[in-house]
């Protein structure tokens, strides 16, 4: 291997979040501190160029993905940094994600001129956001709010916020730490109020199935507990076939020294006229464990929704 291959998008949160699997195989691995013994791809994909619509019309999560795992089957890069919130549940034969950096702050941040909170923003006002999940808790709590779709990076919301297109937005905290900007937060929105998006804050390396070499490169940076969290999360999000179309959000809790961990999980209509939540405290030590757990709340979600 002349160089490691890291394939990414091109947005600056998709930069700084190659940069930190850069840095921690570098810390690991001293071959890899030589110039050009890592090169970062970036590639553009089907959800970069798409911003005139809500992705849910587009095609769902996959958009982000796509383009960056095809080069990934045939060998362009030799392993791909996502936003693990951003992954579809099914993978495309030969491709995996045994790998996953420590997960950051899962918690989102509101953001407005007019208000300090959620539940300052004046009758009518207008939010703007392209998640469901965030659209439909918005809309449970606060019924006389308008909500539009905002797409774009982190910059380009606050901007068009400062220019009066909408009243208020939403960013995830963990974006905002990795661009150094954690100090334009204004408020953040507790899971209790705003329960995360699935995976929110955890950063996944994907490889091929067969590629031994490259794994044995990546097994240092991984990180176990939040595989675990990672792990209920998305069982979860399988078993409700979870897509963008759907407002789902769940939160492993970091499980206790006894290995106990809180779940909490739920499920929206996009209006949030019926908002269903399940909540659990149990003993999390394995993926098996992480595994089992999620799905159960998947299958309980899905027969609350179903009455």
């Amino acid at each position: 291997m002349t160089s490691l291959k890291i394939g990414t998008r091109g947005s600056p949160l998709a930069l700084a979040q190659t940069q930190l699997l850069v840095q921690a195989l570098q810390a690991h691995h001293a071959h890899l501190r030589a110039d050009g013994a890592v090169e970062v791809v970036t590639i553009t994909t089907s959800g970069d160029r798409i911003q005139d619509r809500p992705l849910s019309e587009a095609g769902g999560k996959g958009l982000f993905t796509k383009e960056i795992e095809e080069a990934l089957l045939d060998g362009s890069i030799d392993c791909a940094v996502h936003s693990m919130k951003d992954m579809p549940t099914q993978l495309p034969d030969g491709l995996s994600i045994p790998f996953l950096l420590p997960r950051d702050d899962v918690r989102d941040a509101f953001f407005s001129l007019t208000a300090k909170t959620l539940d300052d923003l004046p009758q009518g006002a207008v939010v703007g956001t392209s998640s469901l999940r965030r659209q439909a808790i918005v809309l449970a709590r606060r019924p006389d709010l308008q909500v539009v779709t905002f797409r774009g990076n982190v910059g380009t919301r606050l901007k068009k916020l400062s220019e009066g297109a909408v009243d208020a937005t939403l960013l995830a905290v963990a974006g905002l730490n990795r661009l150094g900007q954690q100090h334009l937060i204004q408020h953040i929105l507790e899971p209790e109020v705003m329960l995360p998006a699935v995976a929110q804050g955890a950063v996944g390396i994907e490889v091929r199935s067969n590629d031994a070499a490259t794994k044995k490169l990546l097994e240092p940076i991984h990180c176990h507990v939040t595989e675990l969290r990672v792990t209920a999360e998305r069982a979860f999000l399988a078993v409700m076939d979870g897509s963008c179309r759907t407002p789902l959000a769940a939160l492993l809790t970091v499980p206790d020294p006894e290995g106990r961990a809180r779940f909490d999980a739920l499920s929206a209509t996009p209006d949030g006229t019926r908002v269903e939540k399940v909540s659990y405290i149990m003993t999390v030590r394995t993926p098996y464990d992480a595994q089992k757990l999620g799905e159960s709340a998947g299958h309980d979600l899905q027969e609350k929704m179903r009455r």
